[in-house]
């Protein structure tokens, strides 16, 4: 196995940008610490050394060898399955159902690393979303059922569905795309995670009006205002050296990013609040669970990709 073959220049830089930002947030954080000792920022330490760990591991994911990256991101739709399944409690006689909602990662990640691009889009909306209520009727129980396939359903659409899509990202290769398939990847995943960053900050800044506080009560205007303004401005910067598109185009893909980042927050955001919970889990230390990170992203990396596939491929 080569070292980093799939490590274009432009891809390298843009990696490199990201560990220099993360050392200004260490040194940012170290200098809070010991300018205003009084205050404890216990959790911001706590994600910013989460921030080291998920840029690193993602970084040897995409840079090492693709089928490592299709492992990687397997897992991590596994893991975000595995973790939606245990938040919401599901009926004795589903747990043999629950075997083919995990068998569909590795053969959705099949397709999609076969750029099967017709199995890749129909398989779970169609084929598997008809199979699972078909297998819990077989089990005969039928209180609760509506539910539980339901519960099913949206989990497996969002958490191995939706992020699959980033993986076909890896293969949508052309002569006008500067960084390859992994660039593409690494664009959405920058960008969805900055316009979170974004947002949390300028909320915390300026934040005044309450978009739905209902749902999320620390989501304000200003601070969704703030994300799309920094996702817009980053879309534009970074575009040309990771994406082929043009500079209108990727203003569009910065609205995308970031408007459905937000709607991805905080529709995960409903979901734990109906369920009397703040955070998915404890996996990663100030950030909660692993759908705590990737909720954005089941909203941004399906629209990402239909939207450049259209333009593009």
């Amino acid at each position: 196995m080569k070292v980093f073959p799939e490590i274009s220049v432009p891809l390298l830089w843009a990696m490199a940008g990201i560990f220099v930002l993360l050392l200004l947030a260490s040194a940012t954080t170290i200098t809070l610490v010991r300018l205003r000792p009084e205050r404890d920022f216990t959790e911001l330490s706590q994600r910013v050394r989460s921030w080291w760990v998920m840029a690193s591991v993602f970084a040897v994911a995409i840079g090492l060898d693709r089928r490592l990256s299709f492992f990687f991101l397997g897992f991590v739709s596994f893991l975000a399955l595995k973790e939606f399944l245990s938040l919401i409690p599901t009926r004795r006689a589903d747990r043999r159902v629950l075997f083919w909602a995990y068998l569909a990662i590795p053969v959705q990640f099949f397709w999609a690393s076969q750029a099967w691009y017709g199995m890749f889009i129909i398989f779970i909306p169609v084929y598997l979303f008809l199979l699972l209520p078909m297998r819990m009727i077989l089990v005969g129980e039928t209180e609760g059922f509506l539910k539980a396939v339901g519960t099913v359903h949206w989990g497996v659409m969002t958490t191995v569905f939706c992020l699959s899509h980033l993986a076909y990202l890896l293969i949508l290769d052309s002569a006008r795309t500067p960084a390859g398939g992994a660039g593409l990847l690494l664009f959405v995943v920058f960008l969805t995670q900055f316009n979170d960053v974004a947002q949390y900050i300028s909320g915390k800044l300026l934040g005044r009006r309450k978009v739905i506080p209902k749902v999320s009560p620390n989501k304000t205007v200003e601070g969704l205002l703030g994300g799309v303004v920094t996702t817009l401005g980053l879309s534009v910067l970074i575009a040309p050296f990771l994406t082929p598109l043009y500079r209108h185009e990727s203003l569009a893909a910065g609205l995308i990013i970031s408007f459905g980042g937000f709607v991805g927050d905080v529709v995960m955001s409903a979901v734990k609040r109906d369920l009397g919970i703040k955070h998915s889990g404890s996996i990663l230390p100030g950030h909660g669970g692993i759908l705590d990170r990737v909720d954005s992203l089941t909203f941004t990396a399906p629209l990402f990709f239909h939207y450049i596939y259209y333009l593009h491929y």
